[in-house]
Parts: C-alpha cells; structure tokens; sequence
C-alpha cells in the first residue's frame, strides 16, 4: 500500500502526480479517490476554475482518466 498525497483541486498537480505513478509503479490495482471540501468561500484556483469544483470533481475525474492508459 502507498500513500501519496497531491491537491485535487490543481489540475497541474493531478497531472504531475499521475506521470510520476505512471513512472514509478509498474501496475495500478485500486484507486481510492477520497477527497471533497464544502463550506469554503468562492475561491478561483490559478487554472480559472470553482476551488470546489476543481478539487471535489474535475481533479478526481482527471486523475482516473490518466491513470486508465
């Protein structure tokens, strides 16, 4: 079991972290995306994007669909 931790919310992160699983790891069996954030004020991430939004959909969303191959 590894732990590594990236910010959802940071669509740069999400890609950085998922290249270097993919260089590191030889094969991915489970992908728990456990990650969500309510009650915070209306932020814009630097990507232009709803910090909730970014951070509870389209990082996870994101993630999976680089680690698929």
């Amino acid at each position: 079991v590894l732990l590594r931790l990236l910010d959802t919310g940071s669509l740069a992160s999400v890609r950085a972290f998922a290249a270097a699983v993919l260089r590191e790891e030889p094969r991915l069996d489970v992908l728990v995306n456990n990650a969500g954030v309510t009650g915070l004020p209306f932020a814009i991430t630097s990507e232009g994007l709803e910090q909730t939004f970014a951070t509870n959909y389209l990082g996870p969303f994101l993630l999976t669909n680089l680690l698929l191959g």
